[in-house]
């Protein structure tokens, strides 16, 4: 089953959100309006959209996923979504 996982910094809530890793779906990812970036330091690459959480758990619901779970670590907000079979 497809999941994806949905993260920002509490302090930037408007944007940029984290949305994939370099591994996530490109399409999915170009619907979202992610582009695939790296941060100095870090030796992986996430994909990231200009739009705040609201904005793209929206576009995901339109897509057929769906939240199961949200949690709060340290200044970060993370959602993961599941796309239930039917959708797949």
């Amino acid at each position: 089953m497809p999941y994806v996982v949905v993260s920002t910094q509490i302090r930037v809530e408007n944007g940029p959100t984290v949305v994939g890793d370099e591994q996530s779906d490109p399409e999915l990812m170009r619907y979202l309006g992610a582009t695939l970036t790296s941060q100095l330091g870090n030796d992986f690459k996430e994909y990231r959209s200009p739009d705040p959480p609201r904005v793209l758990l929206d576009k995901l619901e339109l897509r057929g996923y769906k939240v199961i779970a949200m949690s709060g670590i340290g200044q970060t907000c993370i959602w993961t979504l599941n796309k239930p079979p039917e959708f797949a």
